[in-house]
């Protein structure tokens, strides 16, 4: 997949089969074949493409372009909804928010199970409107598992 930029500037990984810059060695994910997987965006062939990949936190690949795309609408991989962003900061302004905007009497002891699409960690927080944090790694990037329930008073 060596097409782009000059050969000095990459490393070829074998696990992925793929050419990553320097600056990813002993720092990405590896996935098996990656590069021969199509983008999840445009649905093409990322290996033959002549548009530069992007390697996500996750390890997942799209092209640089199809990546730009979805950043307007969200910030998770297509493939397995794992944050494509560092948003520790975006975090800390949901914790700020959360607690400034008190929940409808009903919810205040609401509990909810939770499943992080970051760190895959499972936890019962309290319910609220605008998030629920994980407690594993701090981040909101969280699913509802389960039902809500109240807690036993």
């Amino acid at each position: 997949l060596l097409r782009i930029g000059p050969k000095e500037d990459f490393f070829h990984c074998s696990k992925c089969n793929l050419c990553l810059s320097l600056s990813l060695r002993g720092k990405h994910k590896c996935i098996e074949n990656v590069s021969r997987q199509d983008c999840p965006i445009c649905l093409e062939d990322i290996h033959t493409s002549r548009v530069e990949a992007r390697v996500l936190p996750c390890g997942h690949l799209l092209h640089k372009t199809c990546y730009e795309e979805m950043l307007k609408e969200g910030y998770r991989c297509p493939l397995c909804m794992h944050s494509a962003l560092d948003m520790r900061r975006y975090w800390r302004q949901l914790d700020d928010e959360v607690a400034q905007t008190p929940m409808p009497t009903e919810y205040q002891n609401m509990m909810v199970e939770i499943l992080c699409n970051d760190c895959n960690a499972r936890s019962t927080v309290q319910f609220h409107l605008l998030g629920m944090k994980c407690t594993n790694c701090e981040s909101y990037n969280t699913a509802q598992d389960g039902k809500c329930k109240q807690p036993a008073e």
